[in-house]
């Protein structure tokens, strides 16, 4: 039995852990059986108190151990040489079976012999000096606590004592009687204001009607007699104007240029009326739009381009049938920037400001201020308004209006209930640039609109241009996301618009000298025309897809037809004759063959286009 072999097989699991041992998983929300369990099993522990050689502790001690031995090693060699001489003698003496006797008789003989001798050796030596006791290793591990107390300071209570608050009874008896009086008496103010607003504006109709011709004529409720003599004054001023300006009113109607047929395919611009008003001489023309009813009338905003020399603004309005003197005229605290009538609701005019405030003006009431403005609590920009569109009525048929500004921020104005409520419809970041703030804060920067135009048949769709001469391609839906970036221009897009005919060409220009045509579905632009200086203004022709004006800032204005003529202007003409003046707008009338051009020093002269610039497409 106890030869008999038993194979056992050693391996790493342990059988007396408990197996299937099951807990809730809530990764996957139901429970797993736990694979991993501790095998391992102890059989024997030992705290040791030993110390590493080359430890500081095991050099200090391996030192003293070697100090100790080289001791003990100055007492040994005396004993050593005893020793040695023994065995030697032992070696020497092997004794024989023959002679044993001899040999026993001779060991005793030697005994006696040295026992004397090592008596006598004991005397003559000095006694060995004492062994000096082990020291045990130092364990490393050992260690103590130690604490401390330390003194507790008393604690000491303070208290103060102030003189009470002086206090005093009151006491009176109200009735209602008393109530009714004092409400009686705040209704009679407020009666009282009402009436001054009311009377306001009737003094002021009174003093526009003396000065003459600022408003077109409206019937008032009680007709006095300055009123009855208005509208009559009006129409014989407007004839009086056309008997002074009869030369000029029969080339607007019947002059054609005859000399275009010798001039091959180039034209002429023929200057018509100059309008100009004493009040406006040291203003720069910053928006010009003309009226969609009335096609006679204009719009003309007055401010001024230099951000150092900023002061009062002017709006004026102008008709073809009276040259001198504004049909309306509307000053502000602030130079106008942009303007823009609605083209159903022809009276209502929308106005941008330097400041950031928009406007409407209507045009039916004859106030100086406008109807509706915005303040810095309705959400107005903090930098110039460089555009104002009108937009069509919404859901609820309120009108509404968008802007674009410096600032960054895109702002639809809705008119609800008499007020302006406006809405961000997008903010243009600026390309992934931060700016140093204090403290080391990263500021995000914003892009700086200066113009923008919607599309003619695409409501949400709208392009805006920009003062680092991008053109962002935008929808009202998507507040955060262009829906294409442009790399147009090399320096600020100063003006921007879709053409009225082919829905996919919109046309832009900027100071860097170029006039570009694009193709809104290609990244490229598909014409370029370098000026040769900043350009100012750029507008599409109400008659020709292909006709397109220009002016720049040398004061002249150059006339293109793509049809005619794809790299050169059919006309370039000087259109401001003093010096350092600069043309700042061009508009084409919807109707008739002119276009107005405005200047820095306030003028805006109309202009009528020979019949090579106005050839109408097949």
């Amino acid at each position: 039995e106890l030869k008999k072999e038993i194979t056992r097989t050693l391996t790493a699991k342990n059988p007396r852990i408990p197996r299937d041992i099951v807990r809730y998983n809530f990764k996957e929300r139901a429970y797993k059986i736990v694979d991993d369990m501790d095998e391992t099993a102890i059989h024997f522990t030992l705290n040791g108190n030993l110390v590493p050689k080359d430890s500081d502790e095991g050099r200090r001690q391996s030192i003293k151990s070697t100090s100790e031995a080289g001791r003990f090693i100055e007492n040994a060699p005396v004993e050593a040489s005893v020793e040695t001489t023994e065995e030697a003698e032992v070696k020497d003496e092997e004794p024989t079976g023959d002679a044993e006797g001899e040999a026993q008789a001779e060991a005793e003989g030697a005994e006696t012999a040295e026992e004397a001798e090592a008596a006598e050796a004991e005397e003559a030596e000095e006694p060995p000096p004492p062994k000096a006791p082990e020291k045990k290793l130092a364990n490393r591990f050992n260690f103590i606590e130690r604490g401390t107390t330390t003194f507790h300071n008393p604690l000491r209570e303070k208290g103060y004592q102030t003189d009470p608050a002086p206090y005093q009874t009151f006491s009176a008896n109200v009735n209602q009687w008393y109530i009714y009086d004092a409400y009686m008496e705040e209704l009679e103010i407020m009666e009282k204001a009402k009436e001054k607003e009311k009377a306001k504006p009737q003094a002021v109709k009174k003093e526009d009607k003396t000065t003459g011709r600022k408003l077109s004529y409206v019937e008032p409720l009680h007709g006095d007699s300055l009123s009855k003599v208005a509208k009559a004054a009006k129409i014989a001023e407007r004839m009086v104007n056309l008997n002074t300006f009869d030369d000029i009113a029969q080339d607007f109607k019947y002059f054609e240029d005859a000399s275009d047929e010798f001039r091959g395919q180039e034209g002429t611009l023929l200057p018509l009326w100059k309008f100009q008003y004493e009040k406006t001489k040291k203003l720069a023309v910053t928006a010009i739009s003309w009226n969609p009813k009335y096609k006679d009338l204009f719009a003309v905003g007055y401010g001024s381009y230099d951000f150092m020399k900023q002061g009062h603004g002017m709006l004026l309005l102008y008709t073809l049938k009276n040259p001198s003197f504004p049909e309306y005229s509307f000053s502000s605290e602030s130079g106008v920037m942009c303007l823009d009538f609605h083209s159903d609701h022809p009276y209502l005019l929308a106005v941008g400001f330097y400041d950031g405030n928009v406007a409407i003006y209507n045009l039916k009431k004859p106030a100086s201020q406008p109807s509706y403005k915005s303040s810095a609590k309705s959400g107005k920009h903090t930098e110039p308004v460089w555009q104002v569109k009108w937009q069509k009525d919404d859901m609820d048929n309120n009108s509404n209006f968008f802007s674009v500004s410096s600032d960054g921020r895109i702002v639809s104005w809705t008119l609800v209930k008499n007020e302006l409520v406006h809405m961000d419809v997008i903010k243009l970041s600026g390309d992934g640039t931060t700016m140093q703030g204090p403290e080391g804060l990263q500021l995000q920067t914003l892009g700086s609109g200066t113009s923008f135009d919607f599309h003619k048949k695409i409501d949400y769709l709208f392009l805006v241009g920009t003062e680092e001469g991008k053109i962002y391609k935008c929808s009202k839906n998507y507040s955060r996301q262009f829906l294409d970036v442009f790399d147009a221009h090399h320096m600020a897009v100063d003006s921007i618009s879709w053409n009225p005919f082919h829905l996919k060409v919109f046309i832009s220009c900027s100071s860097d000298w170029t006039v570009k045509i694009w193709d809104h579905t290609i990244k490229t632009p598909m014409f370029v025309y370098d000026l040769g200086t900043a350009v100012g203004d750029v507008a599409w022709s109400s008659y020709s897809s292909t006709v397109f004006a220009a002016v720049t800032i040398d004061g002249q204005a150059r006339v293109f037809d793509l049809n005619v003529n794809k790299l050169e202007p059919l006309c370039t003409q000087l259109v401001v004759t003093r010096k350092k003046n600069k043309t700042t707008h061009i508009q084409f009338n919807p109707a008739y063959p002119i276009i107005i051009v405005g200047d820095e020093l306030g003028l805006v002269t109309c202009l009528k286009l020979s019949p090579n610039l106005r050839k109408m497409p097949k």
